[in-house]
């Protein structure tokens, strides 16, 4: 596991979004799977000169992204990805999505297959204060990174980051590099064993590709 510093921030730009544009090479091919109105997508075109699709399940969301002039069309993670054929981008990434996934594993072995590198950010629900809601109150958590009450959330595969290493390792990827982020989108300013970003990251970042 090696973990790197995000360069200079773009102005407006999201923080957990600098640490995924960093992990992105100059003019590489790019699919942004649930890229949302494509602030991503938009960022590494500016920053990056990708070439970038991105697909997004919800209409408000593609016409958002159209509307900034990017390639994005209707789609659904769990069913759609298996209609593109192997090795097709550079990288396909999936940010801040996989936890509303219906089938989390098969939609990161999709991109592992269709990408030659995958990147996955998501919500760590084995944060210390997640755990403390828990334990203490007795109730399912909501906080800022997942602002939403049990019966209303989006949200149907929660996991935390030594659960996402394993499912990793299950699926033989090479973990290239890795972020434990702060909830703003920072690092966690500590090089320390997963047990301890299990618990003090409200965020993580993984770079993954095939062995």
């Amino acid at each position: 596991m090696t973990a790197q510093r995000s360069a200079t921030a773009a102005p407006g730009s999201r923080l957990d979004f600098l640490q995924i544009r960093d992990m992105v090479i100059p003019g590489a091919r790019v699919l942004d799977v649930g890229c949302g109105d494509g602030e991503l997508l938009s960022l590494l075109e500016a920053t990056r000169g990708v070439d970038g699709r991105g697909i997004e399940i919800s209409q408000l969301g593609v016409n958002a992204a159209v509307g900034r002039g990017l390639a994005v069309i209707q789609g659904d993670a769990d069913s759609d990805l298996s209609d593109y054929p192997d090795d097709s981008f550079d990288y396909v990434i999936l940010s801040q999505t996989l936890q509303a996934t219906r089938n989390p594993r098969q939609v990161v072995e999709d991109m592992l297959r269709i990408g030659r590198r995958a990147i996955v950010s998501f919500p760590n629900f084995g944060h210390w204060r997640i755990r403390g809601q828990i334990m203490f109150r007795g109730r399912m958590p909501v906080t800022d990174n997942l602002p939403y009450a049990w019966y209303d959330t989006p949200n149907i595969h929660f996991c935390s980051i030594r659960d996402f290493v394993e499912m990793a390792r299950g699926l033989d990827a090479v973990i290239e590099r890795a972020e434990a982020l702060t909830l703003s989108g920072q690092p966690v300013q500590v090089r320390a064993p997963w047990w301890f970003w299990n618990l003090f990251g409200e965020q993580a970042v993984f770079l993954l590709r095939r062995r």
